[in-house]
């Protein structure tokens, strides 16, 4: 049963060195590893992944995104119908602009899924706790895709990624996932179509028979940020988003905006972002619970959720994983989903 304020991560795990090392050497020389290496390490990872978490004592875990490439760039591998582009930048200091890039050269398809139930059923091998599987978002899907003579613009590319993620978590749910995180943080970075927005989402999810959460931050590719860092012009749209969590970054940006939170009609949930992934600095244990405190002054604590602001991937694992002293004397773990503060230290 979990306790009334749930801890957990929103998705990645910080890539343990080794594991970095090899997913590289494995992309640049395909054979240099066979399957059996493959999988050995894969399944070691997200073995590690589950570990830390635990340890952390989250409450929620995931595979820690193990089995993906820089939070979305994997999916790109299921489908058919595009093609990568030559990179236009690869020399200096690393962005946005460096993220694949791929054309339309048909009707986009994924024939195989997204691979997603098999991340399911790698990560129940190692846990018997409660779980939530991130899947990534059509529009943000979208992001890396040029439509060129198949589709207009990027709403069309998005409507045609909408059936294929919606038949990924309706698979899921088959295989008996009960917790969905959506994760479409390219709609706070590109805010000013909300209604269009909550359509795509109403579609998306349609049929899923599973608590959805939708994750929303503003992009931490290799640590940096890809818009305006502000919520409101979705508030209060995002209210009659068809989820029934918010998934939010406060901490890298103070805290700013929190209380637009009390705009979120009950039941809907909220998992706010308490922990700053973008910064080296562990932040100690009395600052996460006083976030908490500002938090509760405009949410029940019931309908809260708390975790990092985004995922653990662009965090070296050293400093995802460091415990800082509570208050009272008490180790806390900070880096996890920070929330030792609650489960460990007095809030």
């Amino acid at each position: 049963m979990l306790p009334v304020i749930p801890t957990t991560v929103i998705g990645s795990w910080s890539f343990p060195g080794w594991y970095a090392k090899f997913c590289d050497d494995a992309a640049r020389h395909p054979d240099l590893f066979g399957t059996d290496d493959r999988e050995e390490a894969l399944r070691d990872a997200v073995r590690l992944a589950v570990d830390d978490q635990v340890r952390a004592g989250s409450d929620i875990i995931t595979d820690g995104e193990m089995q993906r490439v820089d939070f979305n760039l994997g999916f790109y591998d299921y489908l058919e119908g595009i093609k990568p582009l030559p990179q236009a930048r690869l020399w200096g200091p690393p962005a946005h602009d460096q993220r694949s890039r791929y054309l339309c050269v048909g009707p986009i398809s994924a024939p195989q899924g997204l691979g997603l139930v098999r991340e399911y059923h790698r990560l129940r091998e190692y846990t018997q706790a409660p779980v939530k599987l991130p899947v990534p978002g059509p529009f943000t899907l979208a992001g890396c895709l040029q439509g060129g003579e198949v589709y207009r613009d990027r709403q069309e590319i998005t409507a045609a990624l909408i059936p294929i993620v919606n038949r990924e978590m309706k698979a899921l749910v088959e295989a008996g996932v009960d917790f969905v995180q959506l994760d479409e943080p390219s709609f706070a970075c590109h805010p000013d179509q909300p209604e269009a927005f909550l359509d795509v989402i109403a579609r998306t999810v349609a049929g899923v028979k599973a608590k959805i959460s939708m994750h929303m931050c503003f992009g931490n590719y290799r640590g940096r940020a890809v818009g305006w860092r502000s919520y409101q012009p979705l508030f209060p749209h995002l209210g009659r988003a068809a989820v029934q969590q918010l998934a939010l970054e406060f901490a890298s940006r103070e805290m700013a905006e929190i209380e637009l939170i009390q705009q979120v009609p009950a039941p809907m949930e909220v998992a706010v972002g308490l922990v700053d992934v973008k910064n080296t600095w562990v932040e100690p244990a009395a600052l996460v619970a006083d976030r908490l405190r500002q938090t509760l002054k405009y949410i029940d604590a019931e309908r809260v959720h708390v975790t990092p602001d985004c995922g653990f991937s662009q965090t070296a694992r050293h400093v995802a994983a460091r415990r800082e002293t509570g208050q009272h004397g008490r180790r806390c773990e900070i880096g996890a989903p920070g929330v030792a503060a609650l489960a460990n230290c007095q809030v």
